[in-house]
């Protein structure tokens, strides 16, 4: 079965690390998709047991990513900062509505996930990545990423 998502190398902002973040992004929104068509009781503790991995490992990706480009001293770090909080804090207001039983469309909601995730890495994530492997050619990059 062909997944909700599939990693496409235009996705890949060449830094390994992170690429492989973004990929694990990727597999966790696939995992959230297939609980949402599952459609039962069962698939409704599936998909909050998903979802909580999911927050849990975007909060991990956006700390392991703002490390980074702390380091580097990163121009544009504090609005990248921001599109991550704001992210953060509609998913967690999501999953909020979800566990109070609010209306909630799991596939929205999914869909959200997917299409944040992906503009975020196509716009800003490949913005840094610029920064970076300029520095890089120009030398003046300090650290190893």
């Amino acid at each position: 079965m062909e997944p909700f998502v599939a990693w496409e190398s235009r996705y890949a902002i060449g830094i390994p690390l992170i690429d492989k973040e973004h990929k694990e992004l990727l597999t966790l929104t696939n995992e959230l998709y297939e609980a949402c068509r599952e459609g039962d009781e069962a698939a409704r503790g599936l998909f909050k047991d998903v979802v909580r991995r999911t927050v849990q490992y975007v909060k991990y990706h956006f700390s392991h990513e703002e490390q980074i480009l702390e380091s580097i001293t990163y121009p544009e770090l504090a609005p990248h900062k921001r599109e991550h909080e704001n992210f953060v804090k509609k998913v967690l207001e999501e999953v909020k509505n979800f566990e109070d039983g609010k209306t909630f469309v799991p596939n929205t909601f999914v869909r959200y996930l997917r299409d944040w995730i992906l503009s975020h890495i196509a716009v800003s994530d490949k913005k840094y990545a610029e920064y970076i492997f300029q520095r890089k050619k120009e030398g003046s990059l300090k650290v190893e990423i």
